[in-house]
């Protein structure tokens, strides 16, 4: 076990933002990451770029990842939520600068078909399935570091009416 002497404590949370995509049925868009081994899911996320604005980063990380933004924004956390990186890949995530992630959520109900996700639509893709889950059990599909995270998203979103 090695020692970090509390140096990931001084470490700034990179900014980003996620999406809780309901569909019609009030499911919630999920995703395997490509470097991520085992079954771990993941709602869309990302950082926020220089000089854009949280709802700005959410439009664009959706057509990043999932090949489209068919989407209206329904809720917003009111809170910034963080998760902490494992000290095991602290130093290789985002070349180690940063100790995790402090994001704005988003609830959206999307407007889509399924046809129009798709996950190759950007030249670096992140995922390499997805589906559609309950919301509720999200937490228990994603990566174990994430977990007090997404109880925390359930939690702030589970009183949304989104099914239609």
């Amino acid at each position: 076990m090695s020692k970090d002497n509390g140096k990931s404590k001084d470490l700034p949370y990179r900014l980003g933002v996620g999406a809780v995509l309901f569909n019609a049925e009030g499911q919630v868009f999920v995703a395997k990451r490509i470097d991520t081994p085992g079954d771990a899911w993941q709602m869309p996320q990302g950082g926020i770029d220089k000089d854009e604005d949280p709802r700005q980063a959410i439009w664009r990380e959706l057509k990043e990842e999932i090949g489209t933004n068919n989407a209206e924004i329904i809720s917003e956390s009111p809170e910034w939520l963080t998760y902490e990186l494992p000290k095991a890949v602290q130093k290789t995530v985002w070349k180690g600068r940063y100790r995790g992630q402090k994001q704005k959520w988003y609830a959206l109900r999307y407007l889509g078909d399924d046809s129009d996700i798709d996950l190759t639509a950007d030249k670096h893709p992140e995922f390499s399935t997805w589906k559609w889950a309950d919301f509720e059990t999200i937490p228990d599909l994603i990566i174990e570091f994430k977990r007090d995270l997404y109880q925390d998203i359930v939690a702030t979103f589970k009183h949304l009416n989104v099914k239609d």
